[in-house]
């Protein structure tokens, strides 16, 4: 078979001009350097992940890029790399756990699956947990980043951290109307490797953002740099931030049980009063349809860092266009130029390192797609405690705990309200149903 494909290839080039001949020449000897040059040296090796430094808060901090390098050490030395993570003892994670999730996609000498976070993560959170992977611009809302430690949907109170079961719940099942899917179909021991790892970003990231905004109280004679004492690194950085996720189990949300012989129609029509009352006023942001076309214009935290750090820029660079050098001293001068090369560094670091701020929509209640799980229970801790990270308010202190259950079954009512302007007697339109 080789023999009949050399002799076309012969015959064919026979047939060429003296000028065709010497340019397939010519083409095929590139042909042969190339391919021995890759035989010699390979195609090379991809280049081991990073961990993408927090430069918009870096950015907002005003930090050099002495100061820069010194978190990125500090990080390093404490938390080791996306291939090779590693935690002090301190910080109460499981780095079998992570060593499963972490590090690129391959198989054990058993055939164990490892690289779980880069498989089925890391496109769209990013391998920094920074929810900034290659898919994310492209999904609304944006992914989770994890860097603050801010989690929406969890049994705590509204600032508390989540519980372990409050991430795998989320891995399992998914976020409706969102495209975070569910993984229910991997093992427990897979979910809950992710989820130790999803904790392990989080408690990264809050480290590096307090690393960067501990440069703002240094005294003069630090000279900007971060102390390297175990007392600073330990109990002013880490220790605040593992002692939140430790006391997490503790603040889990004290449910009262729903009277079983409730009367649910005179329920319902309590929760409507509450839901249009001034106590709980939903009615402000879910709109008097509840289709969530009340307030529409709000920003959930993570959109508000972005937005406020574009007002900087905008408005620095406003001020620096109006002010005028010529009465300026050198000293002034130079001063003034400084703070012109920030803000352009500032608005390249927000282009490359931050996607576009969205306006955050109140869920429509008519649909009945609820992100935190459609269980009663899930509702109750939505709107008891709010949504952290989020406009929604909590209910706590306003309304006694026992009267959300009202509030809960008028909400699970909407869907099915024949006086709904999207009730089961009319179809929602496929604008309605995204």
């Amino acid at each position: 078979m080789e023999s009949v494909v050399v002799n076309n290839v012969i015959a064919w080039c026979c047939a060429f001009s003296p000028v065709q001949k010497a340019r397939v020449a010519n083409v095929l000897g590139l042909m042969c350097v190339v391919s021995v040059s890759l035989l010699a040296t390979g195609c090379g090796k991809t280049p081991a992940a990073t961990f993408r430094l927090n430069l918009v808060e870096s950015s907002k901090q005003q930090l050099t890029a002495s100061q820069e390098q010194q978190v990125a050490t500090i990080l390093a030395a404490l938390f080791g790399t996306p291939d090779e993570p590693r935690v002090p003892p301190e910080i109460n994670l499981d780095v079998a756990k992570l060593k499963l999730a972490a590090g690129p996609v391959r198989s054990d000498i058993v055939g164990r699956k490892n690289g779980l976070y880069r498989e089925h993560c890391a496109h769209c959170h990013g391998v920094t947990g920074d929810g900034m992977g290659p898919t994310a611009a492209f999904l609304n809302p944006y992914p989770r980043d994890y860097r603050p430690g801010i989690f929406k949907f969890k049994s705590t109170e509204r600032a508390d951290k989540p519980t372990h079961s409050d991430l795998v719940m989320v891995l399992r099942n998914g976020l409706a109307g969102s495209s975070m899917p569910s993984f229910a179909l991997l093992s427990d021991a897979k979910i809950d490797a992710l989820a130790e790892y999803v904790k392990y970003l989080s408690v990264r990231g809050q480290v590096e953002l307090s690393l960067m905004r501990a440069y703002f109280e240094l005294d003069d004679e630090d000279e900007g740099v971060l102390p390297q004492s175990r007392e600073f690194l330990f109990e002013e950085i880490i220790d605040p931030v593992t002692e939140m996720w430790a006391a997490a189990d503790d603040a889990i949300i004290d449910v009262p049980d729903m009277p079983a012989d409730l009367d649910m129609v005179a329920s319902i029509a309590k929760g409507k009063e509450l839901f249009y009352g001034n106590k709980a006023n939903c009615v402000k942001c879910h709109g008097v349809s509840g289709l969530g076309d009340g307030q529409a214009n709000d920003y959930d935290d993570w959109n508000k860092v972005v937005l406020q750090a574009q007002k900087t820029v905008d408005g620095g660079v406003k001020q620096a266009e109006k002010a005028s050098t010529w009465d300026m001293s050198a000293e002034e001068r130079d001063e003034h130029r400084t703070e012109l090369a920030w803000l352009d560094r500032f608005e390249t670091v927000l282009d490359g390192n931050a996607l576009r701020p969205r306006m955050i929509r109140p869920r429509n209640l008519r649909q009945g797609v609820y992100r935190g799980g459609m269980r009663p229970l899930d509702l109750y801790y939505r709107i008891h405690a709010g949504i952290n990270g989020a406009p929604m308010p909590a209910a706590k202190g306003t309304v006694p705990p026992e009267d959300i259950w009202h509030i809960v079954n008028y909400i699970k009512s909407l869907p099915y309200d024949f006086n709904g302007t999207l009730g089961v007697d009319r179809p929602m339109v496929a604008r309605d149903r995204m």
